[in-house]
């Protein structure tokens, strides 16, 4: 889940922005086909692939007892300008030093979001110079990065206290614990891509979503929680599977992604309506078009205007959400050190024009298998099959990437040694 401000989007605490737009913000969404082509021209942005950027989540621990909780004032004193305002509302909330964004998600898990880089190389100096800077101030404070997918030590405790976080925990707590572990136990490697020509993005969309179920299984080390075994590959994106349907389910293959995304935006429920005064609960399943029309419950809020919109956006959790760029959120948070090796092979399986078609032969025949994937990993017959033929097309793939030569050679190791393990890590 990516951290977000927890203040509606058209309320600018610094005062600056144009006029237009915050007329853009401010405008009423009239009609369902206008706010499904709005959320197409916003979602999905088309030109040559060139920008990659990575969102590096970890969960916090103390370096001589993991099993401590977090306490957000030493956290804060530790993160120092760089402490995000839902941590401290003072805060400059500086940014990191290679330019990267510091957020923290519900259960205080840190978030480093790189700017977009034109190439793999640049991505990883500025990921990996800004991910060493957090660690040090971290290190400094006795606290360290945990190193998997979900809090090996800890159950999840939510210990930001904003409306937004309140308004989900209380959304989703009589579905089970899924909401609030997704929300406060778990840390994710999100990998921003461009999502490419107009004509290539139905192949391109398909492919990064064939290759969702492949690259959890092969990349899962989420499997403690909480001091205990779960069984399970990655209790990480089980988590996720067991909030809300609506807004976590995989999109399908389209002949238009954006018309089709633009639709289901629609029809999803709402989550949270921020609010100046009271908590940000919305009414009970009351949907973006719902509210567009004046329908049942909707009947009590004022008209959703674009700044609306944008924040429903928000509230969206799929293994591929559209931001005019596509964000990959189905990997397991690596180690510091092995950030690298997943964001790579993807890249360079998307790398070159028709690798789309490629990737689709080979992960065809476990397209769709995400529970499996996250409750058994590569013990699946299927998914290890699939992760094996995955891994040679991207490691023939790797020295395109322009990465040195020995960070290519590191990385086909390790894909290739864990591509023919089998069972769960």
């Amino acid at each position: 889940m990516t951290a977000v401000h927890d203040f509606p989007p058209h309320v600018n605490r610094s005062g600056e922005g144009s006029a237009a737009a915050a007329d853009l913000a401010a405008r009423v969404v009239s009609s369902r086909a206008e706010g499904e082509a709005y959320v197409a021209s916003v979602c999905f942005k088309h030109g040559p692939p060139r920008l990659l950027g990575v969102e590096l989540e970890y969960t916090v621990h103390d370096a001589e007892d993991p099993r401590l909780p977090v306490d957000p004032g030493r956290l804060a004193a530790a993160l120092g300008p760089h402490a995000p305002r839902t941590l401290c509302p003072d805060s400059p909330a500086e940014p990191l030093p290679g330019g990267s964004a510091l957020t923290l998600e519900p259960g205080c898990q840190v978030e480093v979001s790189t700017p977009p880089r034109p190439s793999l190389a640049e991505l990883a100096a500025v990921a990996d110079a800004d991910l060493s800077y957090v660690t040090a101030l971290l290190r400094r404070a006795g606290m360290r990065f945990g190193t998997h997918g979900i809090d090996t030590f800890r159950p999840p405790r939510r210990l930001l206290a904003t409306e937004r976080y309140a308004a989900m925990e209380r959304r989703f707590a009589p579905l089970g614990p899924g909401g609030v572990t997704m929300m406060c136990s778990t840390a994710a490697l999100q990998v921003c891509l461009d999502a490419g020509e107009k004509a290539d993005l139905p192949r391109r969309w398909a492919a990064v979503h064939a290759l969702g179920p492949v690259l959890l299984a092969l990349f899962a080390n989420s499997t403690r929680h909480a001091g205990r075994d779960t069984g399970l590959a990655s209790a990480r994106w089980l988590a996720v599977m067991q909030t809300e349907a609506a807004r976590t389910v995989a999109a399908g293959p389209a002949a238009d992604p954006a018309a089709a995304w633009g639709a289901r935006v629609m029809d999803t429920p709402l989550m949270v309506v921020p609010r100046r005064d009271g908590p940000w609960d919305a009414p009970v399943g009351v949907t973006f078009a719902d509210w567009i029309a004046g329908r049942g419950a909707a009947r009590v809020l004022d008209p959703p205007t674009t700044a609306d919109l944008d924040y429903h956006l928000t509230t969206l959790f799929t293994p591929v959400r559209p931001h005019g760029y596509l964000e990959v959120r189905y990997l397991d948070a690596q180690p510091p050190d092995r950030w690298l090796h997943p964001v790579a092979l993807l890249t360079a399986l998307l790398g070159r024009p028709g690798s789309a078609d490629r990737v689709l032969d080979v992960c065809a025949p476990v397209a769709g298998h995400w529970e499996t994937a996250a409750r058994r990993g590569l013990s699946d017959p299927g998914l290890a099959a699939a992760a094996r033929a995955v891994a040679d097309l991207g490691c023939a793939e790797l020295p395109a990437t322009g990465l040195p030569a020995r960070t290519v050679a590191d990385i086909t190791e390790t894909v290739q040694r864990r591509a023919r393990r089998r069972g769960r890590e």
